[in-house]
């Protein structure tokens, strides 16, 4: 954990250089290792084809972040991250922004364990990773 997921209008994409836009955030959070082990940061984004932004009558468009983590971590840690993803979301899409209407918005959600199950052996990599000093 923790997972981000961009939900963005299939009319931005053109633009809004999407695999750029994951790895860019997924850079935040690995600079938040002490935060965030690094074998359990998930980015995905999904297309949305089908969407209504405002009234409809014009070709708006936006991103919209999901910043998905396990409940605990107190918001003195998780705010500034946060700031920092939307800040890092704000100026890839600076250009986009500028030219054409644009919505950005970044939402964290954290989740109680209860039900929640997970299995994971990438972090054995990074912890081997660690120990051989590299």
């Amino acid at each position: 954990m923790p997972h981000v997921i961009i939900e963005y209008t299939a009319n931005v994409e053109a633009d809004a250089r999407i695999p750029e836009l994951m790895r860019l955030l997924n850079g935040v959070l690995i600079g938040h290792a002490d935060v965030f082990p690094t074998g359990g940061i998930r980015t995905r984004a999904l297309r949305l084809d089908q969407y209504c932004m405002a009234d409809g009558a014009e070709d708006d468009a936006f991103v919209h972040v999901v910043f998905r983590i396990k409940a605990g971590r107190p918001k003195a840690v998780t705010g500034p991250i946060c700031a920092e993803l939307f800040a890092a979301l704000r100026t890839h899409l600076a250009h986009v922004f500028a030219r054409r209407n644009l919505g950005l918005t970044l939402e964290l959600v954290e989740f109680d364990t209860h039900g929640f199950h997970v299995e994971n052996n990438v972090h054995a990599r990074f912890a081997q990773i660690e120990t051989e000093g590299g």
